[in-house]
């Protein structure tokens, strides 16, 4: 692979953010990030790329290419927590395993946003509908997590309420927020987007940059938690990224994807929720511990998506689509 991709990648200044973070809890500084501030630039870059993904997705249309697009989104998001869960079933319990299997098998919002600002830098054009792919991929993956919980153990004490199941895997904050801002750029179209855009796009990569400086001092707080998981957990949260990818760029080339469009359904394929699905896992299955689910996802999943896992993908589609 070109090491120039994986460069180009690093240089970017919300990359290079991540690394500062990281560094300073490794060098010990007192850098810290009031707690309110990570929670609302959260809720602004789902709001951001939620709105602007509607508003694209008005432009272009509901045509055979998007409804394939988001048919292999849905379709992953349920099959990927299928056979992970069975590969972490051969050293995990029932409950762990199903709850990693969720947070693999669901998204990374920012990892998506991070690899579009990538594209934006390369100058590879993609189109805003993948919103709607990333905002469908969001909840499958927490009902298959909890069904599989329900089908493999035996506890008679464990209740399974639906109406409780969809309500964490749809109304959680996440989700709900990304899919309302959706349907308000469906809605508002052109004239909501140039109302919003000093907003929505002038301030975009700089909540992008300050969230990801908070990301990397977690996630290297994350990374003391590894020592519980074990070489096996650490290889699955890289190894199973690449897989996921490498199936999700297959379909891409087999409904033939634009190759913008195609790195991110491979993000979104290879990267892994930490926020709405632990979340969801916290209040649903208890038992399972939440220093696996949540380190593996957040202090290797994630760095590995965005620093290195971006630019090996879309090696990769280059590779394919010639």
């Amino acid at each position: 692979m070109d090491g120039s991709l994986i460069m180009s990648n690093i240089l970017n200044p919300p990359i290079l953010f991540f690394f500062l973070g990281m560094t300073a809890v490794f060098v010990k500084s007192d850098l810290e990030i009031p707690a309110p501030v990570p929670k609302l630039f959260s809720l602004y870059l789902l709001f951001a790329i939620g709105f602007k993904g509607g508003v694209e997705l008005i432009k272009s249309g509901v045509t055979q290419e998007v409804v394939l697009t988001l048919f292999a989104a849905m379709l992953m998001a349920c099959v990927v927590p299928l056979y992970t869960f069975f590969i972490l079933r051969l050293k995990l319990d029932t409950y762990d395993a199903a709850a990693i299997a969720a947070t693999y098998g669901s998204i990374s919002a920012v990892t998506f946003i991070t690899a579009s600002a990538f594209l934006t830098e390369m100058g590879i054009n993609f189109d805003g509908y993948m919103v709607a792919a990333l905002a469908l991929m969001e909840s499958p993956a927490i009902i298959v997590g909890l069904i599989l919980v329900n089908l493999f153990t035996v506890d008679e004490t464990r209740e399974f309420v639906w109406s409780e199941v969809l309500k964490e895997a749809f109304l959680n904050s996440s989700v709900f927020l990304l899919v309302g801002s959706l349907f308000i750029g469906v809605l508002t179209g052109e004239h909501g987007w140039q109302v919003l855009e000093p907003f929505t796009q002038g301030l975009f990569y700089g909540v992008l940059t300050f969230f990801l400086l908070d990301m990397g001092l977690v996630a290297a707080r994350r990374i003391k938690d590894l020592q519980k998981t074990g070489v096996f957990l650490i290889s699955f949260a890289i190894l199973i990224p690449i897989l996921n990818a490498g199936i999700g760029l297959l379909i891409a080339r087999f409904i033939n994807m634009p190759q913008g469009n195609a790195l991110l359904f491979s993000v979104l394929c290879a990267s892994a929720s930490y926020i709405a699905v632990p979340a969801a896992m916290r209040l649903t299955v208890p038992e399972a511990n939440p220093s696996l689910y949540v380190s593996t996802a957040l202090a290797v999943t994630f760095p590995f998506n965005i620093i290195v896992g971006t630019p090996l993908y879309l090696y990769g589609i280059q590779l394919l689509w010639r």
